[in-house]
């Protein structure tokens, strides 16, 4: 099982998909009418592929990004959004979950069984107000989010959640389906029980953390599974840069960084200073050099940040830049570099 090449290719030559967890208010609100001309900006600026979850902002961005999307014509961009989390009415839930804020009145509960899968993606199209969804995937089924219960979630997953996206893919209801989590072991004990089209990973290929170079990236080469980059920033540092300009803590993974993580990151911007290389460029075109990433995903809450994304991926970048920072021990050996632009 892969996915279609008519559809890597279609995603490999894009410049950058759009991440939607923005949209659902992640740290701070987005307001509505903001977030529609976002949308809306992104595809006349080229972007073709987006992405969303219940779980942003409890369906407000899927809310969001189905109005914007709703008006064009549904062949000319692909969507994808992801299972695991069933959203109840709950006239007490907090208005701000996880990072989220001004969240809509929903509890989240996971579900990985087949029927909760099935009305998972019922909910999302309801929410979306369209009439499909491209690429399906299987969210945060890891240990860090699910502690102790991981492993009875995970056998749910496995004999329900991934039977029954394959079942609508054979029919022809969706166009592939994976995971969609940022745990490298969890990507791997799933493939050795099931076949994937794609993965969602986010931040685990990095000019912060190539954790999934030496084992993940070459089975998916093997298995032709594709990967969509998400988080390149890793959630704040590689943009904000490891000192951010109003003063605050840079985030790694929606913590404040480590001092090693901000060292690292440091080395980097001394080293793009010297070749004139942004930090955000850097970040964007970093992944897409490895034959497993067919897209890179990340979020924005801003047509100015949309249109810096934009313009960071065709930013010239000199191959003596990527060779500085291997012979620096800050990218892995067996990391391939981009080519000259």
């Amino acid at each position: 099982m892969t996915l279609d090449a008519s559809l890597r290719r279609r995603l490999h030559t894009m410049p950058l998909g759009l991440g939607g967890a923005p949209l659902g208010n992640l740290f701070r609100a987005v307001r509505g009418e903001d977030a529609y001309k976002l949308v809306r900006h992104a595809f006349d600026g080229g972007v073709r592929y987006f992405d969303t979850a219940p779980h942003y902002g409890h369906g407000l961005s899927e809310h969001r990004l189905g109005s914007a999307l709703r008006g064009l014509p549904r062949e000319s961009f692909l969507l994808s959004t992801k299972v695991g989390r069933l959203l109840r009415p709950d006239v007490d839930a907090p208005s701000a979950q996880y990072g989220y804020v001004d969240v809509l009145p929903f509890a989240a509960h996971y579900d990985y069984t087949r029927d909760g899968v099935l009305r998972s993606l019922d909910d999302s199209l309801q929410r979306l107000g369209l009439a499909s969804i491209d690429f399906v995937y299987v969210h945060d089924i890891d240990v860090a989010t699910h502690g102790g219960a991981f492993p009875a979630h995970f056998r749910t997953m496995l004999n329900g959640a991934l039977p029954a996206l394959a079942a609508l893919k054979a029919a022809g209801t969706i166009q592939g389906f994976g995971l969609g989590v940022n745990d490298v072991d969890t990507c791997l004990e799933t493939l050795r029980h099931a076949d994937l089209d794609l993965i969602l990973l986010a931040g685990r290929y990095t000019l912060a953390d190539q954790t999934a170079l030496p084992r993940l990236l070459p089975e998916c080469v093997r298995r032709e599974v594709a990967i969509v980059l998400g988080g390149p920033f890793n959630s704040g540092i590689l943009a904000t840069g490891s000192r951010p300009r109003d003063g605050s803590q840079p985030y790694f993974d929606y913590v404040p960084a480590s001092e090693a993580t901000i060292a690292r990151v440091a080395a980097i911007e001394r080293i793009g200073a010297a070749f004139g290389v942004p930090l955000k460029a850097a970040a964007l075109q970093f992944p897409r050099a490895h034959p497993a990433i067919v897209a890179v995903l990340p979020g924005a809450r801003s047509v100015a940040e949309l249109d810096e994304n934009l313009a960071m991926t065709h930013h010239a970048i000199p191959n003596a830049y990527w060779e500085t920072l291997r012979e620096q021990g800050l990218i892995d050996l067996a990391a391939p570099l981009p080519a000259p632009d």
